[in-house]
């Protein structure tokens, strides 16, 4: 499939008083976390007039994507020192392409390896230059049928999901005129509650990170759970611990637990196995912070998963990810904010991996989009058939050992957008357990049952 480059452009905040704001500081939890790119890629079908979508459509995501960045001012700027964003007028990269061939066809039977076409930078690749790197960069594909394909990368620097959907909904409602449907942002919630440190007190934790995170050797692959398996798994983890796992509970231990076994059965001699899910804390500190606050507000749960002789159960390692979920409170969280929050964010993951890290552990990461509807983004032509999320990540290294869940938008069936280690990741899918509740990336139009 064939992307031609027809125009790039960088999109400014509509109002000039933008220029002239202070700096807007990162928090510590900002701090922490590499710069890396999360894609998203939404995909709408064609309207009757199709000259009209084209030309029409571009000038007005154009025109409200500034007027968006006027509110989402930070999202137009460059990391600082990693400790604050200025120069609002840099701007959001804009590209729009051509794309020979139907949306359609591309959708009946997904090639994930062709969606990175779709998206104007690397995702989940390691961003060497943080400060020449956009906070957000947009990719509008129009296909030969008339179709388009919004391709969006959101620096992690400072954008989690809950702050990627407050974005695109105030976009979205801008693009179709719905001005008051704007959201206002918590700009300054995040720094004030977790205020930054000198630039030089984060280089070790955020190279430690970057060292967990990023790795070679990957393969990303979309599986999805349809409400008969979700149904059927929630079933099996239940226990008197846990009589009502969630999805997310669920999903992550099962997943969790098709990789632990895929690597006992590659090391002679197995190693710790680690879970680490992303959990907004929005919600959870005394007092909480509001919906729309912006920034990396959330924490890693940390579970660890011994591999001995014994079966590992499905409902003992939902009882462990319940119980790590839980341990993220206010009583934990009050420890992370103010001057002395490094100390605490340093002596709480001490006290999680004490034992372990040592071992050197196989590290898998999850993180759970189910409570936000990326369905819902309806720029003025209608929601999305399909959104997805990436082909592969950063080369050479990126992401590694990390699922991702998201709704397919019908059914209440859920994707799992897995990045494993090559030889993980065939295990896995060897797994007749596995197989037995997933369907590997099936048509975005056929509903399918699990075999």
């Amino acid at each position: 499939m064939d992307v031609s480059i027809i125009s790039r452009e960088l999109i400014k905040p509509s109002s000039p008083s933008i220029h002239h704001l202070s700096p807007f500081k990162l928090s510590l939890l900002d701090q922490l976390f590499p710069t890396t790119y999360v894609p998203m890629v939404f995909f709408y079908p064609p309207k009757n007039n199709q000259d009209f979508k084209g030309l029409q459509i571009s000038i007005q995501l154009k025109r409200s994507l500034s007027q968006t960045l006027s509110t989402f001012y930070p999202f137009s700027g460059r990391v600082r020192n990693n400790s604050m964003i200025d120069n609002y007028e840099k701007g959001a990269p804009f590209v729009e392409t051509r794309v020979k061939g139907s949306l359609f066809d591309f959708l009946i039977q997904p090639q994930l390896t062709l969606l990175n076409k779709f998206l104007p930078c690397q995702p989940f690749g390691y961003q060497s230059d943080p400060e020449a790197t956009p906070q957000v960069a947009i990719q509008v594909n129009t296909f030969d049928c008339g179709g388009t394909a919004i391709g969006l990368c959101f620096s992690h620097k400072i954008i989690d999901v809950a702050t990627a959907i407050a974005f695109l909904d105030s976009w979205a409602a801008n693009t179709r005129g719905h001005h008051h449907e704007q959201i206002n942002p918590g700009l300054f919630e995040a720094s004030s509650r977790f205020p930054p440190l000198n630039e030089f007190l984060v280089q070790v934790p955020l190279w430690v990170t970057e060292n967990c995170l990023f790795k070679e050797g990957n393969v990303t692959k979309r599986f999805v759970f349809d409400s008969d398996a979700v149904a059927t798994l929630r079933a099996k983890a239940k226990s008197k611990r846990v009589p009502d796992p969630s999805r997310t509970e669920t999903l992550t231990a099962f997943i969790w637990k098709s990789c632990t076994e895929a690597c006992r059965s590659l090391c002679a001699l197995p190693r710790p196995s680690v879970s680490l899910h992303a959990v907004n804390i929005r919600q959870r500190t005394k007092p909480s912070f509001s919906r729309y606050s912006i920034g990396n507000l959330w924490w890693r749960s940390v579970t660890a998963c011994e591999l001995d002789d014994t079966g590992i159960e499905l409902n003992d390692l939902v009882s462990l990810t319940r119980e790590s979920f839980t341990n993220i409170n206010d009583d934990l969280l009050k420890d992370f904010q103010g001057e002395n929050g490094l100390r605490g964010i340093t002596v709480s993951l001490l006290k999680q991996l004490v034992g372990i890290v040592s071992r050197n552990p196989e590290i898998f990461l999850f993180s759970s989009w189910l409570n936000f509807d990326l369905n819902d983004v309806d720029f003025g032509w209608g929601k999305p058939i399909w959104v997805g999320l990436t082909g592969e990540v950063g080369r050479p290294s990126g992401f590694a050992n990390i699922t991702f869940f998201k709704q397919t938008g019908r059914n209440d069936e859920i994707e799992a957008w897995m990045t494993l280690n090559e030889k993980i990741m065939s295990a896995v899918e060897r797994n007749p357990e596995f197989l037995e509740f997933s369907t590997p990336n099936p048509s975005i139009f056929m509903p399918h049952v699990s075999s």
